[in-house]
């Protein structure tokens, strides 16, 4: 009976799971449904726990209980309190740790399974995936942070790596074949896989970060899987199955937006020319202020805004709503250009835009807004960099060649807001800044629109 009414509660688990990612495609209904896949998780745990078939020490309840109110303690705090600047570092950050503990779980049940082959490939190939996901995401983090600015190349790195994915293949197939209980054995391939993990990850330019980040989600959900289907737990599998599925489909696009194909994501050859390709174009740049901004933009009949990271550092989102709002009311049509790995992790514009309840229906992806810009006024870029930068069309030795970009550039008249004439996020510097209808709206954003929203409120 116990074993029934725990198969319910992962059947009820797994449902709600589906439910929620579905109603996460669309923001009217995403937070109510990550409550209700948050919701089936809760019931998934309690079900483990308590329908669990045997005898189970009071020790082990008083450990696992501790364990949740620790890590509940800890990712409440920690979620509350993050800015939305540092929100991809937590989503890798927490990525990692899932990665880490489908890695443990390998470490942990590999002497229980000796002999059995099918068992120990599962467990190898958890531990594996989930050491490289671990290893990844804390590089992804670091990287995200700051703390490594760069992308690393070892000399012949592709091939490097490529060797130590080869050899990570041949080692495991080694242990499974062996049947060996040596746990010497498992853990050189535990340290082999982080390895792999980190040197997988340094040689990415920053620029990429956002696939990265959706390629790491999904090996952390695969490896998930694995421990699933090792425990026969259909919760685990499914939750497991989503997540890398989900993780596999949003990585195809994000690369399709980058223009690079999931082999050479796989295989490390991101940003491969990015010491090529210099500093791009020096000339010349026209300012503009505030009043004379504002004076322009009163008089237009369309404008588009483009946001990037500098406005998620600024926090100004707030600030470009009310802006928004002042332009609809003397009659101009506003909306957003969204580029699909603007910012620092999948969506990070989105979910940015929507903190301002800014509405949804505004936001414009790439393949929509191109056509528009010869159609429009004044394109208002916000702290958006490589997304914008001609270059991706115009220059073959520029790491992000290729790439498909917001051709803000077609539009009438073109204002990019920035503190500096600083490099953006791919360590190159944007030929857009120099054309003749391009004007620089130097300073912090929140400051800068907060002035221009004073300007357009005075000429009333």
């Amino acid at each position: 009976m116990i074993v029934e009414i725990k198969h319910i509660v992962y059947l009820l688990a797994s449902v709600s799971f589906i439910m929620g990612l579905k109603m996460l495609s669309n923001p009217k209904t995403a937070r109510n449904g990550n409550l209700l896949a948050a919701a089936g998780m809760i019931g998934a745990i309690i079900a483990a726990i308590f329908f669990h078939k045997g005898e189970v020490s009071s020790l082990i309840y008083w450990l696992i209980f501790g364990a949740i109110a620790l890590g509940t303690i800890v990712g409440w705090v920690t979620a509350k309190k993050v800015q939305m600047t540092k929100m991809p570092e937590l989503v890798s950050l927490f990525n990692g740790m899932g990665g880490a503990c489908a890695a443990l779980i390998g470490l942990v049940e590999f002497h229980h399974y000796v002999g059995d082959a099918t068992s120990m490939s599962v467990i190898l190939a958890g531990m594996v995936i989930g050491s490289v996901s671990f290893s990844g995401s804390m590089i992804a983090w670091a990287k995200l942070n700051g703390t490594l600015r760069n992308a690393i190349r070892l000399p012949k790195y592709n091939i490097l790596n490529t060797i130590i994915l080869v050899g990570l293949f041949i080692y495991a197939a080694y242990i499974v074949y062996t049947g060996t209980a040596n746990e010497l054995h498992i853990y050189t391939l535990f340290a082999a896989a982080i390895l792999y993990g980190i040197l997988f990850v340094i040689p990415i330019g920053g620029a990429d970060m956002p696939v990265v980040i959706s390629l790491l989600n999904s090996f952390t959900g695969l490896a998930a899987a694995f421990g699933g289907f090792l425990y026969g737990n259909q919760v685990m599998l499914t939750g497991g199955i989503l997540v890398g599925s989900a993780g596999t489909l949003l990585t195809l696009v994000m690369c399709k937006a980058m223009n690079r194909p999931l082999f050479n994501v796989i295989f490390g050859a991101f940003g491969e020319t990015e010491a090529a390709g210099g500093g791009g174009p020096q000339g010349n740049v026209k300012e503009v202020g505030p009043s004379d901004l504002a004076v322009q933009m009163n008089y237009s009949k369309k404008i588009l805004i483009v946001p990037g990271y500098g406005l998620a550092v600024a926090q100004a989102q707030h600030v470009i709503k009310e802006l928004e709002q002042i332009l609809e009311e003397r009659g101009v049509e506003v909306a957003y250009a969204i580029h699909p790995v603007a910012g620092r992790m999948p969506g990070h514009m989105n979910v940015l835009l929507a903190e301002s309840n800014v509405d949804y229906d505004k936001l414009k992806e790439m393949e929509d807004v191109n056509p528009e810009f010869p159609q429009t006024d004044i394109v208002l870029v916000v702290g958006a960099n490589d997304v914008v930068n001609p270059a991706a069309k115009t220059d073959p030795t520029s790491p992000i060649y290729g790439m498909p970009i917001l051709e803000v550039e077609n539009a009438k008249n073109v204002v990019v807001n920035k503190r500096s004439m600083n490099a953006g996020y791919a360590g190159i510097q944007n030929e857009l800044f120099f054309r003749d209808k391009t004007n620089m709206l130097f300073g912090d954003a929140k400051k800068v629109l907060t002035d221009l929203v004073s300007e357009l409120k005075a000429l009333d």
